[in-house]
């Protein structure tokens, strides 16, 4: 039990948090190219689908091709999105409004699952001999707002919440399984529907390892927590989770497509993301390296909540809802990713929504000197991360100081900034409400248990929109293949017959389809071929007795170890 009064559990003014959260969601989402790597071949994906016919649609893949992007749902969305506005704000923005659309339901429902929770009778606050303590909706709502912070405030989600991947469908079926679950411990019929559509989300936008890890955390999280769902959700999510499961599959055969197909698009589904027999060393050593910083402040909150809630002396502390549920979901996700044959940022993402439900709980047992630490680490660091950004940008529009300037043509030569009013003046006023919020939590002493959350969220804003005002042309233009393709499309025309580009990833043949307009397949018997691995090209000349001539180099400007080589095929 924990002591609070009403006045601590104030909730955060609601122009404030849809402002923040809007502002988060929607910059750096537009007037930018697909990036390498993930966020071009997602892109990808959906371009191929919104140009191609009804085998496309049923076996997603990058065009020229014939490998399985995995579980066609993030595809559909995103070539949807193309067709319906494609024509008004291009194929690139439209396809990532498909990320804003997984991030705020996520954001929604984790709120809403914070705020059931927050409402249920083992996680009130103590009743005070003179009264005076919150109601159980102020309560709710002043956790679930912490949650929602806490979601925005996690470093790792800036840039990696506003691409065009797998993950973010992931992201938000496994949020809305969460909002399910909770909700059908009051509203059975309501709660399975909600977490049999979390569950066909998932089934549609991963690999059946996810898919059915879920399902299991999701079992076992019923079975861990004291509070009972009824059979009718048991029921509605059972159904609908089983009709998650078949839909694609059913496409298979609906579509009539040929065996061959139907292998690729069964191996995409098993292994799309690459999963491993046993836990990975790979994916270890990158959690254990990555996942503190990814995850800050969600972590260390969590622990703190965990801590507190679990040695409760109530009976079954560790059964109560508000940890059973996140927690099962929470470690069935740690485990996915462990299998990973290679972890890397866009997996971690799916393990934050259990996690900021938990560390929300921390908000009302949190001591003076951890909100102290967690608000002036906050401060401090986001300031100067918000100073280096306006510095470096000083740098590239005046040239000075001249060792930024420097440093700035040696990593990417050729870049030439453009001042940009737009970006310029949003810079500016984003600076002044971060100044305007330093300076409301330092002249004051807010009781309020959310107020510790303020400077880690608006930092976390703060940096996103600044590197998407200032540095935007800078990063599109290290990220992007856009001019690189330009060069390419000089050399050679869509006349001259097919590129070959079996020996370039996926990223750069995404990039390239989207950009050249090219005949780009995998295919040996093109005229031209398209490697960024010299040794492979002459290997492969030199099993099929064929001449290769050079006739074009390049690469990005940012990237000092890519080659890229144009090669014209003949026979010796």
């Amino acid at each position: 039990m924990v002591k609070l009064t009403a006045a601590t559990t104030t909730s955060i003014p609601r122009i404030i948090i849809f402002a923040l959260t809007l502002i988060y969601g929607f910059v750096g989402l537009f007037f930018r190219d697909p990036w390498k790597n993930e966020d071009a071949i997602g892109f990808g994906g959906m371009w191929t689908l919104f140009r191609g016919n009804s085998l496309d649609w049923i076996v997603p893949h990058v065009a020229g091709r014939d490998l399985s992007l995995g579980a066609p749902l993030p595809y559909w969305m995103g070539a949807v999105l193309i067709d319906l506005f494609g024509s008004w704000i291009g194929a690139a923005n439209a396809a990532r409004l498909y990320s804003a659309i997984c991030f705020f339901a996520s954001a929604l429902a984790i709120w809403y699952v914070t705020y059931l929770l927050g409402r249920r009778t083992e996680v009130q606050p103590m009743a005070l001999a003179v009264g005076g303590q919150p109601n159980r909706k102020n309560y709710g709502m002043t956790l679930a707002d912490g949650a929602l912070l806490i979601f925005l405030a996690c470093v790792g989600l800036a840039q990696r919440a506003h691409e065009t991947t797998p993950m973010m469908a992931q992201l938000m079926g496994i949020s809305i399984v969460l909002y399910g679950t909770v909700r059908g411990l009051d509203k059975p019929w309501q709660g399975g529907l909600w977490t049999g559509l979390g569950i066909v989300i998932v089934a549609l936008s991963s690999n059946l390892a996810l898919s059915l890890i879920l399902v299991t955390s999701t079992i076992i999280a019923v079975i861990a927590s004291n509070a009972k769902l009824r059979f009718r959700w048991t029921l509605t999510s059972t159904v609908l989770g089983v009709m998650g499961f078949a839909i694609w599959p059913a496409l298979w055969y609906l579509g009539n497509i040929t065996p061959e197909l139907r292998h690729i698009a069964e191996d995409g589904w098993r292994n799309m993301p690459e999963m491993g027999a046993r836990p990975s060393t790979e994916s270890l050593g990158f959690l254990s390296v990555n996942f503190w910083a990814y995850a800050w402040p969600v972590w260390p909150l969590s622990m703190i909540s965990l801590a507190h809630w679990g040695r409760a002396k109530a009976a079954g502390a560790w059964r109560a809802p508000h940890l059973a549920i996140p927690l099962s979901l929470f470690i069935g996700c740690f485990v996915y990713v462990l299998f990973r044959i290679e972890a890397n940022e866009h997996d971690l993402m799916i393990l934050i929504p259990s996690l900021a439900i938990i560390a929300a709980f921390s908000l009302p047992i949190l001591k003076r000197s951890m909100i102290s630490f967690v608000d002036w680490f906050a401060m401090f660091s986001f300031t100067l991360i918000g100073l280096a950004i306006w510095i470096v940008w000083m740098a590239k529009m005046t040239g000075f100081p001249e060792s930024t300037t420097a440093n700035l043509a040696r990593l990417l030569p050729g870049f030439q900034d453009q001042f940009n009013w737009l970006g310029f003046v949003v810079a500016i006023a984003i600076t002044g409400v971060w100044l305007a919020v330093v300076r409301w939590r330092t002249s004051r002493a807010p009781k309020e248990i959310w107020r510790c959350l303020i400077i880690s969220a608006s930092g976390t804003t703060l940096m996103w929109v600044l590197l998407m005002t200032l540095w935007l042309p800078t990063i599109n233009y290290a990220k992007t293949y856009r001019y690189v393709s330009a060069r390419l499309s000089q050399v050679v025309s869509k006349e001259s017959g097919c590129i070959d580009t079996s020996n370039i990833g996926l990223a750069q043949l995404a990039s390239f389809d989207y950009f050249t307009k090219l005949p780009l397949r995998d295919d040996p018997s093109c005229p031209w071929m398209l490697t960024h691995n010299q040794s492979e090209a002459w290997a492969f000349a030199r099993l099929n007795n064929k001449k290769l001539t050079l006739l074009w180099e390049d690469r990005r400007a940012s990237d000092r170890d890519e080659r890229l080589r144009l090669y014209q095929v003949n026979a010796e």
